[in-house]
């Protein structure tokens, strides 16, 4: 590839990261709405001493019973920074304090609509209280579960009834340890209705949208991993995946249904930010192809001691999120140094190279802009920018993976076309040769077709034919006779017929073919047909051929019954086990001896049918007494080839 594609893609990967931060510059930034009742930009404040956080939160609280007096401060509220502070909280963990915020309200609640309390953040180490009046209406963060509380935007509808009183005062308690940071956006009071869409707006773009574009980058993370599994010598495929995996879980911030204790989600989201240098500076080293050994081995050993001293399973740095801004200088620290020096050689060596340097210095920007804001630097009402370091990485990776994909498909395509004209002739030939075997197929499946009718035509029909013709040159014969073996022909033909027809192969619709021809005639002897037949398997194997079979064995049943004994009902059913299925013929005649017509010439007709039922890989049974006649053909579900 040259190197204008290189440049065109790092323009537009910056081009992209600098309008989403104008987007949400622009969207929170010019904010004016007359509907909105209260801005409160001052507040009043106090703290309260305290040994650990307490598990329960009063239902009511009187402002006024706190010892303290009230000091009006200015909104947004950052406490003093204390960066080197927080590592002595280590030694007295149980050193806690609750800051109190109270803010008097004018008379705005006599208004039809119902009022909404918002904040762009509400930062604190422990649980968040907010008191309405004195009653408690909103509680979060409880038992030590603050992970996704700095990125979530305090949002709490006030229940207004016919009988409710005016919202006079709004009181917010925050624990958090001596040494923690804890700060305080500006508040909006108004209806829900005016302040619903800025809520709604930062709720998506600091936490909904973040947590899309995390799965969607581990979503083609996985993809690459699958496209390792294939390609193991690919080893940059694996990278990739560790790359967004690592960067899913730096994200677990945007995932706030995860049940994991503060301490263990602490340990994971930060040691996730060096696990994600490591896996960077890896797929550096694939780049430039320098093993860059040293610089290898520092950031490994960093990573590894980290995460052992950070355990929370240990008591060498017990409660993580406390000594986090300390682990983030050397994170930032690890992270600027494989950046730089892996930035700087793969910069020398390729385009690509460029482009993953470009993407780092980016999130190298919004990480240390995530850190200023955590640390209060900036104010509460700022943006975490660094939750949109996975649409950069994924950016830059999904268009290293785009340029790979193009130059595969192209490689494919030149060797494509040094094929095209072989294949153009081979296909000619081929084509010819399937004409030739098509024709001869065709002439052959016609043949054999013709064959089998003449033969089925002669035994059936023919037979028939040439049996009613000497009875009449003999004249042994009366008119019904013959009128009955005319029938008996024209039932043949129609047998033959409906052989031909497409059945796919379902036993059923054979039979009911032979209901369609068989209850008119039943109808005028005045025999009466019970159809009890069942849902059936498919017999791959029924082709017209042993169709004609099995009606010929059918029919044979049948015109048993109407010429030899004088039943007045037949009953037809079919049953199915393991291997095969039955059909049964049943009939309330006055029944035959099946030995003696087995053993005699009348009982052709019964041989024919256990002939029939031997070519089908099938078998046949009579049993008869003076109450009638039971005849059951038994079918293979499957036949040898």
């Amino acid at each position: 590839m040259s190197q204008r594609p290189s440049l065109i893609s790092t323009m537009l990967l910056i081009f992209s990261v600098v309008l989403l931060m104008l987007v949400g510059a622009f969207s929170f930034g010019g904010y004016s709405d007359s509907s909105v009742d209260l801005h409160a930009q001052k507040i009043e404040w106090q703290v309260q001493q305290s040994n650990g956080y307490d598990p329960l939160t009063p239902a009511n609280f009187d402002s006024h019973t706190l010892p303290a007096e009230w000091q009006s401060v200015d909104l947004p509220f950052a406490l003093p920074i204390a960066l080197l502070g927080q590592a002595s909280t280590m030694r007295t963990p149980d050193a806690t304090q609750t800051t109190w915020f109270r803010l008097q309200l004018p008379d705005i609640s006599t208004r039809d609509k119902p009022l909404a309390l918002y904040a762009a953040r509400v930062r604190t180490g422990g649980t968040v209280a907010i008191y309405a009046n004195g009653q408690l209406v909103h509680r979060a963060q409880q038992n030590g579960t603050l992970w996704n509380s700095s990125r979530t935007p305090l949002w709490i509808e006030f229940a207004k009834t016919d009988d409710s009183p005016p919202l006079r005062e709004i009181l917010i308690r925050l624990e958090h340890s001596a040494k923690s940071q804890v700060a305080l956006s500006s508040i909006w009071i108004g209806s829900t209705e005016s302040l619903y869409s800025r809520y709604h707006v930062r709720l998506w773009l600091q936490q909904e949208l973040p947590a899309m574009l995390s799965m969607a980058f581990l979503a083609v993370g996985i993809f690459a991993l699958l496209v390792w599994t294939q390609r193991k010598h690919e080893i940059a495929y694996l990278l990739f995946f560790q790359l967004a995996a690592t960067a899913f879980l730096r994200g677990l911030h945007f995932y706030s249904s995860i049940p994991i204790a503060n301490d263990w989600f602490a340990w994971l989201t930060v040691n996730s930010l060096f696990w994600l240098v490591t896996s960077v500076h890896f797929f550096l080293r694939q780049l430039h192809g320098r093993p860059l050994k040293w610089l290898t081995r520092a950031l490994v050993a960093t990573t590894v001691l980290v995460g052992i001293l950070t355990l929370p399973l240990f008591t060498l740095l017990p409660n993580t999120p406390k000594i986090t801004p300390l682990i983030y200088v050397v994170a930032a620290t690890m992270g600027a140094t494989a950046g730089l020096i892996g930035g700087i050689n793969a910069w020398r060596v390729s385009s690509e190279g460029r482009l993953i340097a470009v993407g780092i210095l980016i999130c190298t920007l919004l990480g240390v802009d995530d850190w200023l804001l955590q640390n209060n630097f900036i104010s509460p009402e700022g943006w975490y920018l660094g939750a949109y370091m996975n649409a950069v990485c994924f950016t830059v990776f999904g268009v290293l993976m785009y340029r790979r994909y193009v130059n595969a498909i192209n490689e494919i395509e030149e060797v494509n076309a040094s094929l095209a004209l072989r294949l153009q002739q081979r296909e000619a030939e081929l084509e010819m040769s399937h004409q030739r075997l098509r024709e001869i197929e065709l002439r052959q499946t016609i043949s054999d077709e013709r064959q089998r009718l003449m033969q089925d035509m002669h035994d059936g029909l023919g037979s028939s034919l040439i049996s009613a013709i000497r009875s009449m040159e003999s004249g042994g014969m009366s008119e019904l006779q013959v009128s009955q073996i005319l029938k008996d022909c024209l039932d043949d033909l129609k047998l033959t017929i409906d052989s031909m027809e497409p059945v796919d192969a379902d036993l059923l619709l054979l039979l009911a073919t032979l209901r369609f021809r068989l209850e008119p005639r039943l109808e005028g002897t005045g025999i009466a047909l019970h159809w009890e037949v069942q849902e059936l398997p498919t017999m791959s194997w029924l082709d017209p051929s042993s169709a004609l079979h099995i009606l010929r064995i059918v029919q044979e049943s049948i015109a048993n019954i109407l010429r030899h004994t004088r039943a007045d009902a037949i009953r037809v059913a079919t049953a199915r086990d393991v291997d095969g299925v039955t059909i049964s013929i049943e009939d309330n005649g006055h029944g035959f001896d099946i030995e003696h017509a087995l053993a005699h010439a009348n009982g052709r007709g019964l041989r024919n049918q256990h002939r029939r039922a031997q070519a089908l890989d099938g078998k046949v049974s009579w049993r008869s007494s003076a109450t009638g006649t039971l005849f059951q053909l038994w079918l293979p579900l499957q036949r040898g080839a």
